[in-house]
């Protein structure tokens, strides 16, 4: 069995350099309805206190076009979590212990989307990409925001390998 074979569920499907490169024609082509989002170093970086202009202007041309988005987050923060989703006018899942795929069936059922027609986007291999590839939905990696310390930095590094091997970097 190859590397990648066994491995697989730590590789993205897709990979692009930021969430806002990720345009509706390609979530379109793909045929998805549903795009649960990740939000520390994803949508916005750890200590930022709202979403930036970019990703707001990003989340209503998807919205404007049909799509429905969630917010998908291991975070503790309920009242930061909360908050982005007021302002991007989107529901929230607060504390998803990925990379249990649990989240995204929750997310699932509350919108009625299935998993062939729904993808999750995030910075990290070890949640996001994982939790995503066990439920079954497109896994899409995004380079993190900002690395702001040197653990992140590390667990960065220990990623590349699996980002190395998707097959579909858009960057």
């Amino acid at each position: 069995m190859s590397f990648s074979r066994m491995f697989k569920v730590f590789i993205p499907r897709y990979a692009f350099r930021e969430i806002t490169n990720i345009s509706y024609g390609f979530l379109e082509q793909l045929g998805l309805k549903l795009v649960m989002l990740d939000l520390d170093n994803t949508i916005a970086e750890y200590k930022e206190p709202g979403p930036p202009e970019r990703v707001i202007k990003w989340v209503e041309d998807l919205k404007n076009h049909g799509m429905e988005l969630y917010i998908v987050s291991n975070s503790k923060r309920k009242e930061r979590v909360t908050a982005f989703g007021l302002a991007l006018g989107l529901d929230v899942i607060v504390k998803a212990r990925k990379p249990s795929p649990k989240s995204i069936f929750q997310a699932l059922n509350a919108t009625g989307a299935t998993a062939n027609e729904s993808a999750l986007i995030g910075d990290q291999v070890y949640t996001d990409i994982i939790a995503a590839n066990r439920a079954g939905v497109v896994s899409i990696a995004v380079k993190p925001r900002r690395l702001t310390n040197p653990f992140l930095a590390i667990r960065y590094g220990l990623e590349a390998p699996f980002r190395a091997m998707c097959k579909n970097k858009r960057y």
